[in-house]
């Protein structure tokens, strides 16, 4: 998984302290109500599409690159689910602290583009859709946690993005 320019940038003049990045999730569902999941090759848990915003970079423009770049499918965001800041740092191998909020975006499949899952680079070791009754395992905590939000943004209407005050 390549670390995008900027941060390696940034590391250069921070070293490993916390830094504050934007995240995008994608829930991306097909004409049959599929999820579409990927395999992360760093747990081997399944997981929701995601990844970091870049400098200047739309959000909704970083889902749709995200998806593409780790399924192959073109997606086009239909809502916002959720704003949410991460409670607790990520401290990865390398010794880095990260802490992100994340937008989660809920997905259709983009017209004319391509529906069929393929692994696109080397953040995934699989990638499919699945039922959301029959997904794989194992699932990653993150993805269990996201989900939960998607049904109760489903079950408030889906108008509006859900927000935290202080949880």
């Amino acid at each position: 998984m390549a670390t995008p320019e900027f941060i390696l940038r940034l590391r250069e003049k921070i070293g490993h302290d916390l830094l504050w990045l934007i995240g995008v999730t994608a829930y991306v569902e097909d004409g049959e109500g599929r999820v579409l999941l990927g395999r992360r090759s760093d747990t081997g848990e399944w997981a929701l599409v995601y990844g970091i915003n870049e400098p200047g970079e739309e959000p909704a423009d970083t889902v749709i690159r995200e998806v593409a770049e780790e399924t192959g499918v073109d997606v086009v965001p239909t809502g916002l689910v959720r704003v949410r800041a991460q409670r607790h740092e990520t401290v990865y191998a390398n010794g880095d602290r990260t802490q992100y909020l994340d937008l989660m975006f809920v997905c259709r499949l983009a017209e004319g583009g391509s529906a069929e899952p393929r692994v696109a680079d080397d953040e995934s070791l699989e990638v499919g859709w699945f039922a959301p009754d029959a997904l794989p395992e194992p699932l990653a905590a993150s993805t269990i946690e996201r989900l939960a939000a998607l049904a109760a943004w489903r079950e408030a209407g889906a108008s509006r993005a859900l927000f935290s005050f202080g949880e």
